[in-house]
């Protein structure tokens, strides 16, 4: 029966659409962006930085693609609210009832990608986390490019990545301008 309950937790997750990274609005961004922009852009380097470890790209990816779905009903929560609540008890109270619209099998998949990256135990849970990270940092990079000062989120990141391709990546990044990608692209 809970196969009618599916479209629910597919409605409710499109509230990730609606949800505003809160961060970078104590930097003065008026329009961040959304955490499903965020978890979107953070799979993709999840696949890629699992790939370029030797490590099921697939797995990594879908391990972050899930990281994010507590804040559907509890919004995000920047470093300066976790000061004064308990994130990660709030998500893990709302990963377990959200599972509860999902078949049993789906749902104990998906709260194991979820416990991966949240106890950063196995290789995967390891480099979800980092390509969730990395996604912030380029985030940041963006914002700091664009005069807002993010300099220490990015500090951050760099402080917390392991892994020899996510500080690669890292560090190419710090070579860049967030507008590089497209210089040669235009049409004359």
């Amino acid at each position: 029966m809970k196969n009618i309950h599916l479209t629910d937790y597919f409605f409710e997750l499109g509230m990730l659409k609606k949800i505003y990274h809160n961060g970078p609005q104590a930097a003065g961004v008026k329009t961040p962006d959304t955490v499903a922009e965020h978890v979107y852009r953070a799979s993709v380097i999840g696949f890629v930085l699992g790939e370029m470890e030797g490590v099921s790209g697939e797995k990594v990816a879908t391990t972050v693609l899930f990281h994010d779905n507590p804040e559907s009903r509890i919004g995000d929560h920047n470093k300066i609210a976790q000061r004064y609540i308990n994130r990660e008890e709030s998500e893990k109270k709302v990963l377990h009832e959200q599972m509860n619209f999902l078949p049993d099998a789906i749902a104990q998949k998906i709260t194991a990608y979820w416990n991966a990256q949240q106890e950063k135990t196995t290789t995967v849970g390891k480099l979800a986390y980092e390509a969730d990270l990395i996604e912030t940092a380029l985030q940041a990079k963006e914002y700091l490019d664009l005069g807002y000062p993010t300099e220490g989120w990015i500090r951050n990141v760099k402080e917390k990545v392991r892994s020899k391709s996510g500080k690669q990546l890292l560090e190419a990044m710090d070579k860049k301008h967030f507008t590089d990608w497209w210089q040669g692209l235009k049409m004359v």
